[in-house]
């Protein structure tokens, strides 16, 4: 090997490794913040639509409207959480002092009729009576249990302050999401397509797409998941079915998180003999309210996207699991970048056979993306 060559192997084997240190310290400083920044990410994703709709207004003054949107989004998640507290207010202390009273009536009993039932009527009772039982009233009323719960709000409220501080490093990362976020994607473009040719635009569409598509299919799927449930409350009888329908829709943003709501709900209504009621709302939450989310949130995105349903829903579920809240983003794109580097190396071996005159060539279908170019919008899905 010539000097000049092992040299520059050397200087290119030096840089690497520079890379990759300077990579790993980067890593380290900014893992505080990323959280924040992919939910930034997510959101000015998702929302570019209006803001590019809301710049053409403002007679394309970027910051102006990057201000105005981050505004917005800074007051679609605050006034909901204003909206539940004052609901709270009102309501929770009249809630807590009802089922104080009901549990100073003396132990809750399931109705014969259901607590006959096997299996299922023994574990109801016992749970009632674990709810009901004369130690848990004492402690409810002791000062050490006060003490512990006093430590446990203030926990809480040092969780509330975290978060809060995540939430105003997100807010602060969207705005330069909407100010820069063009020519930041100009910029990966580049180094992408200095990697991987101009078939990442293809990529990067089928991320935004998919990005999007979840966003909102999130959002519109735990609204309806409220208003069925609001619905249920309403017709068994239960008091603040406002309050339950928002709360539920706020757990509906966690997949299968409804049932932490309407089950108790259930359970509540067992215990003061409205067995039919409580059928009927166990149910609904059951047939209806559980199933707006296992079939309308993957029919929403897969619709948007035109990827297949399964995809979606291995999307979501695996990434909520390997990532935690923000892999229900993470997940689906993952799957749809997949997908659209798999769609196009098959018309790439379409294309070469019938180069090679083993086929015909096929005309080019909607979603597939033409030899070297991004492709059109559909192919992105």
């Amino acid at each position: 090997m010539a000097p000049a060559t092992s040299s520059l192997v050397l200087r290119r084997a030096t840089l690497g490794l520079l890379l990759l240190l300077l990579l790993g310290l980067a890593y380290l400083v900014l893992r505080p913040f990323l959280a924040s920044v992919a939910w930034a990410v997510i959101l000015g994703v998702g929302s570019w639509p209006l803001f590019e709709r809301l710049r053409k207004r403002l007679h394309g003054h970027g910051g102006a409207a990057a201000l105005l949107m981050t505004l917005a989004m800074a007051l679609a998640f605050m006034l909901p959480v204003l909206w539940l507290g004052v609901l709270l207010r009102n309501e929770l202390a009249h809630a807590l002092a009802e089922a104080g009273a009901r549990l100073s009536a003396g132990p809750l009993q399931l109705p014969e009729s259901l607590a006959r039932l096997p299996v299922l009527g023994g574990m109801l009772q016992d749970l009632l009576r674990e709810l009901s039982n004369v130690d848990m009233t004492a402690r409810l009323r002791s000062t050490p249990w006060s003490a512990r719960a006093a430590e446990q709000a203030f926990a809480l409220l040092g969780g509330a302050g975290r978060n809060a501080a995540k939430f105003g490093f997100a807010l602060l990362t969207l705005f330069f999401v909407y100010r820069d976020g063009e020519r930041g994607l100009r910029q990966a473009q580049a180094v992408y397509r200095h990697l991987l040719g101009p078939r990442v635009d293809a990529y990067l569409q089928a991320a935004a797409d998919m990005t999007r598509a979840v966003l909102w299919g999130l959002l519109a799927t735990a609204l309806v998941q409220g208003l069925f449930a609001g619905l249920g409350y309403w017709w068994a009888g239960l008091p603040a079915p406002v309050l339950l329908a928002a709360v539920t829709a706020l757990f509906a943003l966690a997949p299968f998180g409804t049932p932490l709501v309407w089950m108790p709900a259930v359970l509540w209504l067992f215990a003061q003999g409205h067995v039919g009621a409580g059928v009927g709302l166990l149910l609904w939450g059951l047939l209806v309210v559980s199933w707006v989310d296992n079939l309308v949130r993957p029919l929403v995105i897969s619709g948007s996207t035109r990827a297949p349903f399964m995809l979606v829903v291995f999307g979501v579920l695996g990434g909520l699991a390997a990532f935690g809240l923000v892999g229900m983003f993470l997940g689906p794109v993952v799957l749809a970048v997949l997908l659209a580097v798999w769609r196009e190396w098959l018309e790439e071996s379409r294309l070469d056979r019938a180069a090679e005159g083993v086929e015909p060539a096929p005309r080019a279908a909607p979603h597939a993306a033409p030899r070297g170019g991004a492709g059109p919008r559909d192919d992105a899905s």
